[in-house]
């Protein structure tokens, strides 16, 4: 298979279940030099009193950014690969807005840049064919990135999940959440 179609096919997955707290994926974030040497990906204990379980917070890039759709600037923009980019430094007024809309709390205002900042999965990476830092380094591959086809292989009692529901409103994603199989939507109340 060539180049360019391969890429064009791969995807971006969590696995919650496989996570294992380790923070490769933040080490490795921070190491990324657009970043200014933040992490984008943030890890977070699920109810730190009961359980060691973690989860993985990243962008998941959605089709229609409420963060870009809130931002008063219009500093934030999704290409026509569906990458929703941080503030474009010259525009972002620092106002919060995308802070608070985002349905899954990611944006994070970054306070000594005065700007927002958050995952743009690695776009200097992945438009050149190579995979997020995060991915490449995290050893339960909570996170995935691959094509579709591969990744059910692996794990055929899972399902890819882009679509949520808050409340009454339908967000779909670019990035996908590993769910039981057969699951098509992931509610969250």
């Amino acid at each position: 298979m060539e180049p360019h179609i391969q890429y064009s096919r791969m995807e971006f997955f969590l696995d919650m279940q496989r996570c294992i707290g380790c923070k490769a994926c933040e080490m490795a974030c921070a190491e990324c030099e657009t970043n200014g040497q933040e992490t984008m990906i943030h890890v977070n204990y699920v109810d730190r009193a009961h359980t060691i379980q973690t989860t993985v917070q990243v962008c998941m890039h959605c089709e229609e950014p409420a963060c870009a759709s809130v931002c008063p600037a219009d500093a934030i923009t999704r290409d026509e690969s569906g990458i929703v980019h941080s503030a474009n430094t010259s525009r972002c007024i620092g106002c919060s807005n995308c802070v608070m809309a985002c349905p899954f709390g990611v944006p994070v205002k970054m306070e000594h840049y005065d700007i927002m900042m958050k995952c743009t999965m690695c776009y200097d990476r992945t438009s050149v064919g190579k995979k997020p830092m995060c991915a490449t380094v995290c050893p339960s591959q909570a996170l995935y990135y691959g094509t579709r086809e591969d990744l059910q292989k692996e794990r055929p009692n899972s399902t890819p999940v882009s679509r949520f529901i808050f409340g009454n409103q339908e967000v779909r994603t670019k990035v996908n959440v590993m769910m039981p199989k057969g699951s098509t939507v992931l509610k969250v109340d």
